[in-house]
């Protein structure tokens, strides 16, 4: 058996049941039988926690009710709880012995859309979003991980005869405006709490349950804000002469902006511009004085983001030119830099992860979402972050091979995950790869 295996199992009395030629494979399964039997006597209250968070979601910087109920849950294991942390966040602190500080983050804002999945216990709860009424909804299953970050806590407390040092978990606000992250670490995330050895975090995706993703380097997009403001000179629909029109102008950006994807990116390289709101008007005979356009920027690499940067500029103030307008208001703005996952961190949950899965367990290419976990990372936590899918097998092979309809993806209105197998599987992949780097760190390698 190998020295991981060894390690893991000892102190839960698994040694004693497996046979003595017993190969590393079997030794983790049988870790991971440990972990499922533990999970399923723990599922119905994760169950109902993830139907009351699904019913009742809380969209970025108000998920003051999310973050009480997850304070709550982990107090009740034996946590040290500090809640506001970056305005709603919350750290929670269990110490057990000598060893390395190892970071579990989950997430707890949902977005501002209607879900329309028709589940009994779907969101029908509304707020206030930029000035206006909208329904909220876990559309991109930020409820998935907030179960499986709490199943992942009372199972690594139940196994903590296992391993020895700190679990840090995490969570955070507003990562849907890509916020809460540096929100968390400008309030004193790693000054006032340990700073992480290792850092983990999972996302859910439109594949099959009970299948692990993930990747080594480069593991999500960057992302920058794009808000552009067409300056024309209003007038009568009828007599177009007498006006500077913006929503021509904004109309030939839209399309204009694509040449810099197409022909100035390297065809080879990820980029993307999508624009994904234009306000402009107030009837159709009337042509307004301006028109904004908001829409999102996507790269993994950070020349080509400063490429397509530049040529969106470029492109903007073009068109403005055409039309002899006043230039237009520019503001890009940065969101957060691309997850780049540790070949080392990686590299030690794979092994245990593996032999746990086996072909369940794959790499994948990068995913172009973004995500501000990547602001951990930069601030110096050496970090995994793998995917964990939501779907029965059975859909999305039909989906894949044109038998059945399209898979809802993450932001549809549709999303809905099967959440049973889903949550299992969130607990069984994090527990393993914490308890992966907790082993390494005591066998000093």
């Amino acid at each position: 058996m190998t020295k991981v295996v060894l390690t893991l199992l000892a102190s839960a009395g698994l040694c004693a049941s497996l046979p003595h030629h017993a190969h590393a494979e079997l030794d983790v399964v049988a870790l991971k039988g440990t972990i499922e039997r533990s999970v399923a006597t723990d599922y119905p209250k994760l169950d109902a926690l993830y139907k009351d968070l699904h019913a009742h979601p809380e969209i970025a910087f108000q998920e003051e009710k999310t973050a009480a109920k997850l304070a709550a849950e982990m107090r009740a294991l034996g946590f040290e709880v500090t809640e506001h942390v970056g305005k709603t966040g919350l750290v929670a602190i269990y110490r057990n012995g000598e060893g390395p500080v190892v970071m579990v983050r989950t997430e707890l804002d949902a977005l501002p859309m209607e879900e329309k999945t028709g589940l009994p216990y779907a969101s029908r709860d509304k707020t206030t979003w930029q000035g206006r009424e909208t329904f909220v909804a876990h559309s991109c299953g930020h409820d998935i991980h907030m179960a499986s970050w709490v199943g992942t806590a009372k199972t690594l407390i139940g196994l903590k005869e296992q391993w020895h040092g700190t679990l840090m978990f995490i969570a955070q606000p507003a990562e849907e405006i890509v916020a809460g992250a540096r929100a968390m670490l400008a309030d004193g995330l790693f000054t006032r709490f340990p700073k992480p050895s290792f850092g983990f975090a999972l996302h859910d995706a439109p594949f099959a349950y009970g299948t692990v993703r993930y990747r080594v380097g480069i593991g999500s997009s960057s992302a920058d804000g794009l808000y552009i403001k067409f300056r024309g000179r209003g007038g009568h629909g009828a007599v177009p002469q007498a006006t500077i029109d913006p929503l021509m102008m904004a109309a030939r950006f839209v399309v204009d902006v694509q040449s810099v994807i197409s022909r100035e990116k390297d065809p080879t390289e990820f980029g993307v511009v999508s624009i994904g709101s234009i306000h402009g008007g107030t009837a159709g005979n009337i042509i307004p004085d301006d028109v904004v356009l908001f829409g999102t920027i996507r790269a993994f690499k950070p020349e080509v983001r400063a490429k397509m940067l530049a040529g969106i500029e470029r492109t903007a103030k073009a068109v403005a030119a055409m039309s002899n307008a006043p230039e237009p208001e520019i503001n890009l703005a940065e969101g957060t830099k691309a997850v780049i996952n540790d070949p080392n961190v990686v590299g030690t949950a794979e092994k245990v992860l593996k032999a746990a899965f086996g072909d369940k367990f794959a790499p994948s290419p990068p995913g172009t979402p973004s995500e501000d976990y990547s602001e951990f990372i930069n601030a110096g936590v050496p970090s995994m972050f793998f995917n964990i899918g939501v779907y029965e097998p059975e859909r999305v092979a039909a989906a894949r091979e044109g038998n059945g309809p399209p898979l809802p993806t993450n932001h549809s209105p549709l999303f809905a995950p099967v959440p049973e197998p889903t949550i299992k599987t969130g607990v069984e992949a994090m527990t393993l790869a914490v308890l992966s780097v907790f082993d390494q760190q005591a066998r000093g390698q």
